[in-house]
């Protein structure tokens, strides 16, 4: 995996952590910060909700936490393992045995049926879930032998987090998953989402510009201008049943 480093001033128990994690974008002479400085911790088991308005750096830090991107400086750390200046081969590594990504469009294979579409994964993975577990997980038992097409977008979606959670992640990172769903659906993906984090204790992080979706995490990220502006904890948690917008 990654090179073993320094104890660092993390909490013991986070999973992941950044310091002073900075991300320059450069075009011409105009240079744009899209992270500026980020110091963040998620601990282990621990459901985040990430908010704030486009542009506010949330997708840019999912992908370097996630080992999709680069920093321009500072430090992201993978329990004990620094992920800035890693090699690219040690990134897909901790992508390919670490990490579960659920973006807001489904990328399904469409001529794979949804068994097959997870399959994918179980076939390179460690130490996977049967796809027919990680279906039946996100309540599509019944529909394994489906294509895309034949699925609506919620089940398309769950189809694509079965898929993400078959290899059994210790991070999971949701790039707007109910985006281009209704109400009734997203709160349907949401369910999924918040019973894999309880069941296998999967580490999740979830962006969102959904406000109402915060009700269901143990803490909550706000993002403005490349900074995480505060950090919100819910003395009491919401079921995904309860989200409505």
């Amino acid at each position: 995996m990654m090179t073993q480093g320094d104890e660092r001033a993390a909490s013991p128990t986070a999973l992941l952590h950044t310091k002073a994690l900075t991300k320059i974008y450069r075009m011409g002479e105009v240079e744009v910060r899209a992270l500026d400085a980020v110091d963040f911790e998620a601990m282990q088991g621990e459901f985040m909700v990430i908010l704030g308005p486009s542009g506010s750096g949330k997708s840019t830090f999912l992908n370097i936490v996630g080992g999709l991107d680069t920093a321009t400086s500072g430090e992201a750390w993978f329990r004990d393992h620094q992920l800035t200046g890693a090699s690219e081969r040690a990134l897909t590594r901790y992508r390919r045995d670490h990490v579960g990504f659920i973006f807001q469009f489904y990328n399904l294979v469409p001529s794979l049926t949804a068994h097959e579409n997870v399959r994918l994964v179980t076939e390179i993975a460690r130490n996977p879930l049967r796809p027919e577990e990680a279906l039946a997980l996100v309540g599509l038992g019944d529909r394994m032998d489906h294509f895309p097409a034949q699925l609506s977008g919620g089940e398309q979606q769950r189809v694509a987090i079965a898929r993400a959670i078959a290899k059994r992640p210790d991070v999971l990172l949701c790039d707007e998953p109910t985006g281009a769903l209704d109400s009734k659906t997203g709160v349907v993906v949401l369910e999924a989402l918040t019973k894999v984090n309880e069941e296998f204790g999967t580490t999740t992080l979830v962006i969102t510009h959904n406000v109402a979706i915060r009700a269901i995490a143990h803490r909550v990220a706000n993002f403005a201008s490349g900074r995480i502006a505060s950090i919100d904890i819910n003395a009491e948690r919401q079921p995904a049943s309860a989200v409505s917008w």
